[in-house]
């Protein structure tokens, strides 16, 4: 049976390769939009799913809120990046520099997830060993996907 932290560390291997592979591109060209595209919105549904689904229930015990909100805080941040990045064009020379700060970053942070907020969260949840956790999370982020253009549109109305 999978757990939340297979799919989460599933999700986190395949958004390396994307951000690897990204990062050798150049200009505006059509693997670069292709590969955008592809991680934007992977990303996008894997942290709002991931914070609903799996940072929720750690937020919600006293010894897991400073690292559940540390993560959410990143989920912010990278965000922020990404959405200042699709308003950037492809063929900026800006644009790799803003997306080589979103990998550092986005990086960073999965390694932090696997090594310290999967234990503490094995710690104050459980080990998910009937897979319900990554049931709910697979479910949120299927639903996520599709609002991702939706929920993009409304925050930058605001």
């Amino acid at each position: 049976m999978t757990t939340i932290y297979d799919e989460i560390r599933e999700d986190h291997d395949k958004h390396r390769d994307l951000l690897n592979l990204l990062a050798e591109t150049t200009g505006d060209s059509e693997e670069r939009r292709d590969l955008w595209a592809a991680f934007y919105y992977d990303v996008k549904a894997h942290a709002a799913a991931e914070e609903e689904t799996f940072y929720a229930k750690i937020m919600a015990k006293p010894d897991g809120q400073d690292d559940a909100r540390h993560s959410v805080a990143e989920h912010k941040e990278m965000d922020d990046i990404m959405e200042e990045l699709n308003t950037m064009g492809f063929d900026n020379p800006g644009w790799l520099t803003r997306f080589k700060t979103l990998k550092h970053d986005y990086e960073h942070h999965m390694e932090e997830e696997e090594e310290d907020i999967f234990s503490t969260a094995r710690e104050v949840l459980s080990d998910d060993g009937d897979g319900s956790y990554a049931e709910r999370f697979l479910d949120r982020k299927a639903k996520e996907r599709e609002l991702v253009d939706e929920k993009a549109e409304a925050s930058l109305e605001e």
